[in-house]
């Protein structure tokens, strides 16, 4: 019995999908206190932007390093080291006394969160078949989706029953335990069942000089279609949610954090359909770039509106907004369904981080510009409006970006 024809692979892939759950929450789950930092640390709104930015500046300059790791040395330990470390930058945060200590924990967080998504494709491309990956690829993305729900409603009563370091103190557990549940799930049930197959690193893996492999990745026009096609619909989406969601409903609906946190989860479920959606769609019609090109026309259109509406659309479009932008995130998962058809396995890891460095690159830039553009309208003319008008500009380019990416990507048949 080989993995990919064992039952035990459904253990493996629900283990996983769980971890990914928590760590994915735990990217937009501060969020939800933005406010209540800036009175508790007596910090700006460029601090809180540069707070939520340097998560994703971890995560995305680990992206290609993880690659190249994960497809020499394999998955598993990365992904229960990352699971771990997650946990307990998230405990610290919960501790945190200065904004120093809130910054060190999002560091050692995004150090964690960095492994999850390289190493859960590659070790879902181990235990499953080529025609399964390309559908359960988009129910990984649709747990990411179910991640960041979590870290909305459902986290913001939990930080309003128990305040918010106790409910950030509890996640950061919970997420140690699965790092503890993923090493007997990954390494030592798989030792007993699998004895006599071994993780084989190939040889041209073993060939082939990291400097030399990134360097020939780096110069491969493919690679960069799928970089700047993930730039343009992950950063705006998850940036934006991640550090100035909430404050915008507060700031210019006058909603409650609770409001404002139900309201963004109608993006959310935007996210959770996109994922499986539109990969079920690619598959159907046995083509990834087409569906995508719609999906990136859709998401830039959506952005364009807020800029039409001077920043304040009404709340019913509001929500079919983030409903649209929210598919368009989910459907990002097309991005790696694409990098599996493009080049071969032994690389699928590296393609796959430096196409998610070009999603992230967008998620750190974008609360930094917001966050800026809100201190000098406040400081200037105390007009919040204007800058979230104006922090509108910056998911537009990103999606136009992310257009042209998706245009020159030279799909296989």
């Amino acid at each position: 019995m080989d993995k990919q024809n064992s039952k035990y692979r459904w253990i493996v892939f629900v283990v996983v999908l769980f971890t990914y759950l928590l760590m994915a929450s735990q990217r937009t789950a501060p969020g939800l206190i933005t406010e209540q930092l800036m009175r508790d640390f007596h910090v700006t709104a460029s601090t809180i932007g540069l707070l939520t930015s340097i998560q994703f500046f971890v995560y995305t300059s680990l992206q290609i390093p993880m690659g190249i790791l994960a497809d020499r040395y394999g998955p598993n330990f990365f992904l229960i080291i990352g699971a771990t470390l997650t946990g307990f930058g998230t405990i610290i945060y919960s501790f945190g006394t200065h904004e120093f200590v809130l910054f060190f924990s999002r560091i050692l967080t995004g150090i964690g969160d960095a492994t999850i998504w390289v190493n859960m494709v590659l070790i879902l491309a181990q235990w499953f078949y080529r025609k399964e990956f390309v559908r359960l690829i988009g129910i990984a993305g649709m747990t990411g989706s179910l991640g960041f729900l979590l870290a909305t409603v459902p986290f913001s009563e939990w930080i309003d029953l128990l305040g918010w370091r106790a409910a950030f103190f509890s996640a950061g557990l919970l997420l140690c335990i699965c790092g503890i549940v993923l090493y007997f799930v990954l390494v030592k049930k798989p030792k007993l069942l699998f004895k006599d197959e071994q993780v084989l690193v190939t040889a041209e893996g073993q060939r082939e000089k990291p400097f030399v492999l990134v360097k020939r990745i780096f110069s491969h026009p493919q690679a960069w279609a799928l970089f700047f096609c993930h730039f343009g619909v992950v950063g705006g989406y998850v940036g934006f949610i991640s550090s100035w969601a909430v404050p915008y409903g507060t700031n210019m609906y006058d909603m409650t954090r609770s409001d404002a946190s139900q309201f963004i989860m109608v993006g959310l479920i935007g996210a959770l359909i996109g994922a499986p959606l539109t990969s079920w769609i690619s598959s159907k019609v046995e083509t990834i770039k087409k569906p995508y090109i719609i999906v990136h026309i859709i998401v830039l259109l959506g952005w364009c509106s807020f800029l039409l509406f001077k920043g304040y659309p009404s709340l019913f479009l509001l929500m079919l907004l983030f409903f649209i932008i929210g598919f368009g995130y989910g459907a990002s998962a097309l991005t790696f369904a694409a990098v599996r058809q493009s080049f071969p396995l032994n690389e699928a890891g590296i393609v796959s981080g430096f196409a998610n460095t070009g999603g992230f690159l967008s998620a750190v830039l974008l609360p930094i510009i917001f966050g800026y553009l809100l201190d000098y309208f406040q400081s200037t003319t105390g007009n919040l409006a204007n800058g979230y008008y104006y922090g509108f500009f910056a998911p537009v380019i990103f999606s136009i970006i992310g257009l042209f990416g998706v245009l020159f990507f030279k799909e296989k048949r």
